[in-house]
């Protein structure tokens, strides 16, 4: 990941903007240390700054950007996986970098605004063209990378990683939406992906589990581009397993391997003793790869919470929950020398692997509560993954979000991703299924069907418990009564979302922050549309998976075949867990 900045329209020729300029990008460093860049046009009214973290041609892929002429300038966050394809069918261009990202200003001057729709890959930038002083910004389908836009009142445009560049210089600034383009020439933002599923009607395609496995390898494969070294997040529930198996097996021949050996390096994080430590280790020893395990302390979580707060930029509990152990064990990967890794992001959204989703009516509740996660994604999982590991100069790949790989996934009829005991189901079945082969298996088979386990949880079960009693011990019940009052919009209404909330406001005390952050009831990490699924959660919400407890009970119950435990058995012991905690997950 990099970090980009730009000012567009700014007509203040003083020394004062340059610095100003270098100022604000200097907040967004720490996604980008290996090097900075500034472009200045002041005729055009252009800044443009990027911190650059190196992934791609790290010797000479310094940002921003130009096309032969340097009439178009571009800065770029984010990785472009298509890029050799398209330099192959596009006219000869100079290229003065390696770098994936220059293509998109030479593919520009040559389709214009239409560059947006040929891009494979994570990325958010902004282009400028100074033939006619126009620009334009565009954030990657699903939201992987982050940005947000902005506006001065002297009439400026601004565009940002964070909004931490963008708070103290902008009357007003929102969340760039995924999947658009900005464009001076028209004025504002467009929606440019437009796949069928974004509409909710309901797909009919039939499950194929090959073509579902060799698009999900496809994807996995592309992500191993890169010139650093690199890893993968490995937390032993099924997500993050099967991008590790994947990758690992296919890393031989690559040119990663050539660069960096055969061996993938995968890592996990936890508390002393905590589950998802012993899964990772098994799934670890199981498909070879060298494995590290970090352990963190609750009094570390604890102390980091201000820190997570910083970087993530939200006041959304199960959220920051599941960001503390990412963003401490980023930094010990960093420490490691590196800079790139796999995740598991996507998957529940996709398959409707949260708990909830048991309780889903029918297929069509079903597939439009995935729709609905899919286009929420970029104000919770993304934004974590993304943000936690950025923190600290580290990259997250993730290859369920792949744009055709998800095109694929959201086509096929939702009645196979339904839970159904009777026919031995579980959530992600389909999954599951693909990536079951007899003869050379992925993963042993007690993981590969080995139900999910809450990530919160699987760090440790007092993680949690630590949180609640921190936040008690920082807020009386007297703050908590008047919270309506102090918070109008979102209002907390616990002692820990009190806790979170008045540490985002001392960061982000502006209201276009605060309205960044989304609210609104919720069960165990649902839409507000799912509470309507089961009457009880009703009087039970809680945007934890803790609302979800008894969900694997009451589904189970007298409905199991006899030979639904000879198929799952080794799911036994997770039938009954206790789901005390958020549903997000580290490489799930």
């Amino acid at each position: 990941m990099c970090g980009i900045l730009a000012i567009l329209g700014c007509y203040d020729k003083t020394v004062t903007k340059r610095s100003r300029c270098l100022e604000l990008s200097r907040r967004l460093r720490h996604r980008g240390p290996d090097w900075s860049g500034l472009f200045v046009d002041e005729a055009a009214g252009v800044y443009l700054a990027h911190e650059r973290l190196a992934i791609i041609d790290p010797a000479s892929g310094d940002q921003p950007l130009f096309n032969e002429t340097k009439e178009i300038v571009v800065a770029v966050n984010g990785e472009i996986y298509n890029h050799e394809a398209l330099k192959a069918g596009m006219k000869a261009h100079q290229y003065n970098t390696q770098s994936d990202c220059e293509v998109i200003a030479h593919l520009y001057e040559e389709i214009g605004e239409e560059v947006v729709v040929k891009l494979d890959g994570m990325f958010s930038f902004v282009l400028v063209d100074l033939r006619d002083k126009s620009f334009i910004a565009a954030r990657d389908p699903l939201g992987i990378t982050p940005l947000y836009l902005g506006w001065g009142s002297d009439g400026s445009v601004w565009f940002a990683s964070e909004m931490k560049a963008l708070k103290d210089d902008c009357e007003r600034f929102v969340t760039f939406p995924p999947g658009h383009i900005y464009s001076s020439k028209e004025g504002g933002l467009r929606r440019y992906y437009n796949p069928p599923w974004f509409n909710e009607s309901i797909p009919a395609e039939p499950y194929d589990p090959l073509i579902l496995r060799h698009a999900f390898e496809k994807s996995v494969i592309k992500r191993l581009m890169t010139d650093v070294p690199f890893g993968v997040l490995l937390s032993g529930g099924l997500d993050s397993s099967l991008v590790a198996a994947v990758a690992q097996r296919h890393l031989a021949g690559s040119k990663a391997a050539k660069q960096w050996g055969n061996k993938l390096h995968s890592f996990c994080v936890g508390l002393e003793g905590s589950p998802d430590l012993k899964a990772a280790r098994e799934v670890a020893d199981y498909i070879g790869t060298v494995h590290k395990e970090f352990h963190f302390t609750v009094q570390e979580g604890l102390d980091a919470i201000s820190d997570v707060i910083y970087h993530i930029e939200t006041y959304d509990v199960t959220t920051i929950r599941a960001s503390t152990p990412m963003f401490l064990m980023s930094r010990k990967i960093k420490a490691l020398g590196v800079k790139m890794v796999l995740s598991g992001e996507g998957s529940d959204e996709i398959f409707g692997g949260y708990l909830y989703f048991h309780k889903a009516p029918s297929k069509e509740e079903f597939h439009k509560e995935t729709c609905r996660k899919l286009k929420a994604l970029h104000l919770y999982d993304n934004l974590r993954a993304n943000k936690s590991t950025s923190a600290w100069g580290l990259e997250a790949r993730v290859p369920f979000l792949d744009k055709d790989f998800v095109n694929l996934a959201m086509s096929i009829d939702p009645a196979v991703k339904m839970v159904n005991v009777k026919e031995g189901r579980i959530e992600k079945w389909i999954m599951r299924k693909a990536f079951d082969d007899e003869e050379n298996p992925y993963l042993p088979k007690h993981i590969l069907y080995r139900q999910k386990e809450q990530f919160s949880d699987g760090v440790g079960y007092s993680w949690i418990d630590g949180l609640k009693d921190h936040a008690a011990s920082q807020v009386t019940d007297k703050m908590l009564a008047n919270a309506k009052h102090v918070y109008p919009y979102n209002t907390p209404n616990t002692k820990e979302g009190y806790y979170y909330r008045m540490v985002f406001e001392r960061c982000f005390p502006q209201e276009s922050a605060r309205l960044t952050v989304p609210g609104g009831p919720s069960v165990a990490c649902s839409t507000a549309a799912a509470i309507a699924w089961d009457k009880a959660w009703a009087n039970n919400l809680d945007p934890s998976g803790r609302a979800a407890t008894g969900v694997h009970d009451s589904a189970y119950e007298g409905d199991a075949p006899a030979d639904s435990a000879a198929n799952h058995k080794s799911d036994a012991g997770l039938i009954n867990l206790k789901v005390d905690s958020a549903v997000l997950e580290v490489g799930a």
